[in-house]
């Protein structure tokens, strides 16, 4: 369609319900303009409106977080959260969801969802450093789960370690209410100097409006649109709004980007994500409270014949939108050609209050900015509290003929095994700052140039906020509150991207609500705000839906990382202690899954009060020395924990048998909350043990380190090598029945 048939172009109830705008919409739309929009205002509209850019679902609800603290410098509202680290260091974090379209082409989805986080954080000035992925996959025997998996994994690493950023952790489930919508949730961190982050606000009048980086193509085209709606049967016809990422051109685009921000030039700059062009010149007009021009004959395109309609929705990857100091376009203009990199001045701010788009000399869009940004609909959706299920006690689920036997086929099957597969694709060492690799509790990487460390981690269990979104994810919450605290940081902020099924339904909304409520109280209580985030909603299929997997991304900060812990046991004769309370919870454990084929009952609680007394007295044993290794308890339980640290250090232990009034089997693999494992010297246990009863926190001494076997007294010994060789099969295995 050329520009001249696009403006008078007839607007059809098809045409706009392909746009994802119901008819009261649509009728909103006409009232705020006054009359029928062109086809391109009918695009830009739709975009704006989506729920992916809109949050029009969510937003009501969203406004309940806690966002703010001392260490927090910008919260929700830019391109990412950032934190300070003290000594003029911050850091620079958000979590988005790239899920529909790696369903639809899964390598480059989840490559151009790890390029689109990174440009998040370094357009706010700051140099990535550390990328993770949350990822959810349907049941191994599903006929698209290897498939998919090996795209998305492929597109990870492809990405990430084409640009040069390390990706140090993660996590990866598979569960069959995954199987027709997976999740790819991306994870960028970066490092920038408080004196110099940059903001998205266009603020004066005159300014040159610069496109950077990238041509423009006809890939994505409504993307933000079909991440927005629920699939069904035809899904793969959505393949062309996907769009396609090229690393090498995001490297130059860093790098061009962080030399012209040490010129002092840059009054604001804004990635192109979804909806592109239009959202990028909308926010950065309404933040400044300026109007914009474009004149979109000057914007690069890679392909002939495209339209204003075509422009402004494109979803192109690698394009940055930059307002300059006026007279600076040769100095900027220099450097994105020396890095080979596109440089257009495609408009500038007015004092119109509107965004006016032309094109071959024709106005294709004129709307008021502020409308244009601030009018999509907030919806109060119908919800209902999602009523939690009774406790179950230990003895209802069945104990095992063999604990360790037992231990050995829950390590070796999907939940448990080693993801070691996954991450050795991926470059977890580049930029020579990585001090904890993956398979940790979380990864750490030195502040360049400092004893300092940065900690990372993303975690949720899904299955327990299926069962009760309020206390599922409060534990998401303090699962990476616990991770970071496990070695050795201070938790400082989370990012969270919420993925649910379609709001629409009262009970999905009633999951959504009871998921931000817990994560706000946990949030509140832990000074752990939330800085930044996203919401995935309809993630569905012809009606069914994902499980509710508000994904937790948290980071911390390690005073000095000659002082932090890892989860390796290390030293021969050392003394096990268990810090935190025991009650054999089995409900929604992966025990009970293991022994009954089904999860049922409540997950297990959550202690914030018990949390915040053990995380302390962990944190100072770490940087006081008086620990060798420590493991946070979690899925699985605690010989699942004490397993793990015996395979990362590659030492055995003999486990001592509980003597208590519970069922052994609910003490080995319940899944009690607020628990650590601690590897101390038998000199220092006492002292250790005094100090947990202090905080009236209960703790034992659970195992001796050394030998090559786990041991439990009336079981036959698990040799490690037995056990390592298990739970490193199965995901190599799975994946090489494929070819």
């Amino acid at each position: 369609m050329d520009a001249k048939a696009e403006s008078r172009f007839e607007i059809t109830p098809e045409i706009v319900a392909e746009h994802g705008l119901t008819p009261a919409e649509y009728q909103r739309l006409l009232k705020i303009l006054g009359r029928e929009p062109s086809f391109t205002e009918l695009g830009i509209f739709s975009v704006m409106w989506s729920e992916h850019c809109s949050y029009k679902s969510s937003r009501v609800w969203l406004r309940t977080l806690p966002t703010t603290g001392k260490q927090v410098i910008q919260g929700p509202g830019e391109n990412a959260g950032v934190v300070d680290l003290g000594d003029g260091d911050a850091v620079i974090f958000k979590m988005e969801s790239h899920n529909h379209p790696s369903y639809i082409e899964p390598y480059q989805g989840a490559a151009t969802g790890v390029g689109g986080i990174m440009r998040d954080v370094f357009t706010m000035g700051a140099r990535p450093v550390a990328n993770l992925n949350a990822l959810r996959f349907g049941a191994p025997e599903h006929p698209k789960t290897r498939h998919l998996v090996d795209g998305v994994v492929s597109g990870i690493g492809g990405y990430g370690n084409c640009v040069g950023v390390p990706t140090v952790g993660g996590e990866t489930n598979f569960d069959k209410g995954y199987n027709n919508n997976i999740l790819v949730n991306a994870m960028c961190a970066g490092l920038a100097r408080t004196d110099k982050i940059f903001y998205s606000a266009a603020k004066g009048v005159g300014l040159p409006v610069i496109y950077v980086g990238s041509k423009t193509g006809r890939d994505g085209i409504h993307g933000a649109t079909m991440a927005s709606a629920e699939f069904d049967d035809k899904s793969d016809e959505k393949r062309p709004t996907v769009q396609v990422g090229d690393p090498f051109t995001e490297k130059l685009l860093i790098e061009a980007c962080l030399e012209l921000m040490a010129k002092d030039v840059i009054i604001a700059i804004q990635d192109m994500g979804a909806a592109g062009l239009t959202s990028s010149s909308c926010e950065m007009a309404d933040k400044g409270g300026v109007g914009i021009h474009l004149d979109l004959d000057h914007v690069p395109q890679r392909e002939t014949g495209m339209t204003a309609y075509e422009m402004m929705l494109s979803e192109s990857q690698e394009r940055m939108l930059i307002i300059l100091k006026p007279g600076s376009e040769p100095e900027a203009e220099a450097i994105f050609k020396k890095w080979g990199l596109d440089f257009a001045v495609v408009g500038e701010t007015t004092d119109t209050g509107r965004m006016i788009v032309t094109h071959r000399g024709q106005v294709e869009a004129d709307i008021p900015v502020t409308t244009l940004a601030n009018s999509a609909p907030v919806y109060e959706r119908p919800w209902y509290p999602i009523t939690p299920p009774k406790m179950i006690l230990p003895e209802w689920v069945p104990a095992p003929n063999a604990i360790l036997e037992t231990l050995k086929a829950m390590m070796s099957g999907p939940a448990l095994a080693s993801r070691r597969w996954i991450w050795e694709q991926y470059d977890h060492m580049v930029m020579g700052d990585t001090v904890q690799r993956p398979g940790g509790d979380a990864a750490v990487v030195r502040v360049h140039g400092t004893q300092k460390g940065l900690a990372v981690v993303c975690d949720v269990t899904p299955r327990y906020v299926a069962a009760d979104p309020v206390m599922g994810t409060k534990q998401a919450v303090v699962e990476t509150w616990r991770n970071l605290t496990a070695v050795g940081a201070d938790p400082l902020a989370i990012t969270d991207n919420m993925n649910f099924a379609n709001p629409e339904r009262p009970e999905v909304m009633g999951q959504f609500v009871g998921s931000v409520k817990g994560m706000a109280e946990a949030c509140r209580v832990l000074d752990y705000p939330v800085v930044s985030g996203n919401v995935s909603l309809y993630n569905e299929t012809n009606g069914v839906g994902i499980p509710p997997t508000p994904a937790i991304g948290g980071v911390g900060l390690v005073p000095d990382v000659s002082r932090m812990a890892d989860i390796k046991l290390k030293r021969d004769s050392d003394l096990l202690i268990l810090v935190g309370r025991e009650a054999g919870h089995l409900g929604q454990s992966l025990y009970q899954e293991h022994a009954t084929g089904k999860f049922e009952g409540a997950p297990p609680p959550v202690d914030l009060a018990d949390e915040i007394k053990a995380g302390r007295l962990v944190r100072a044993l770490i940087r006081e020395g008086k620990v060798s290794a420590v493991h946070d308890v979690s899925d699985g339980g605690l010989l699942v924990a004490i397993a793990e640290m015996a395979l990362a250090g590659g030492m055995g232990v003999e486990v001592f048998a509980y003597e208590g009034r519970l069922p052994a089997h609910a003490i080995w693999f319940g899944e009690d909350q607020g628990r650590y494992v601690l590897s101390v010297d038998p000199m220092l246990a006492e002292e250790v043990l005094e100090r947990a009863r202090l905080l009236a926190l209960p703790s034992r001494i659970v195992a001796r380190t050394g030998g090559d076997s786990i041991g439990l007294k009336g079981e036959p010994t698990l040799k490690l090598a037995d056990l390592r060789a298990a739970h490193e099969a199965w995901l190599p295995q799975y994946m090489a029945a494929g070819h």
